[in-house]
């Protein structure tokens, strides 16, 4: 259950039920943190647009370079529901779902490219205290851009920011996995 009640189709305004509609075409079902994110219309509408836009925008890495930083960005911070939503969206990507079961070894998995590898530990040193032992180095950066080009770079950094920001929220709301992937890859603490 929540923190925060979902906004249901009844209670929704006509812009929150038509976003409501396009959700559901395109997902099976809506995904609750819309539905929670609806008791505020203009930043639901706000974040609506921002998640298009992103999408739209991010296109310079490889979808697995970015998708696995973000995985694990949510996996790290706990967010059951990212984790379960992440798993979806990789696997209808065609991305490898069996990797995602050895994140936490992600060091050490011969399922990891290097590049993997790279943007995995960068996601890491963001997630954490930036500023603190194991935050970002100049020397990552540049390893990163040699890897990704300066575009790449600046698209990783934004998708890892955007998903401590969305992982932390969700969270923080009580919005936990909702079923999208069957073969979602549990987060081990979120049960305790």
């Amino acid at each position: 259950m929540t923190r925060i009640p979902a906004v249901t189709p009844s209670e929704a305004s006509p812009l929150i039920k038509v976003a409501y509609k396009f959700a559901a075409r395109q997902y099976d079902e809506v995904p609750e943190p819309f539905a929670v994110l609806a008791n505020h219309r203009k930043l639901f509408v706000a974040a609506a647009r921002h998640e298009m836009a992103v999408q739209k925008a991010s296109k310079v890495l490889p979808s697995n370079i970015r998708e696995l930083a973000v995985y694990r960005v949510a996996w790290t911070i706990g967010c059951s529901w990212c984790v379960d939503f992440g798993t979806m969206l990789s696997r209808l990507d065609g991305l490898d779902i069996d990797k995602l079961k050895e994140i936490a070894n992600y060091r050490d998995s011969p399922k990891y490219s290097e590049d993997e590898r790279a943007a995995i530990a960068y996601a890491d040193a963001m997630t954490g205290d930036p500023h603190g032992e194991h935050g970002v180095t100049d020397e990552q950066v540049a390893d990163l851009e040699r890897r990704f080009g300066r575009a790449g770079v600046v698209e990783l950094t934004y998708q890892i920011g955007l998903e401590n920001m969305r992982a932390r929220m969700y969270s923080a709301l009580g919005i936990t996995e909702q079923g999208f992937s069957t073969d979602s890859c549990r987060v081990p603490w979120a049960e305790e």
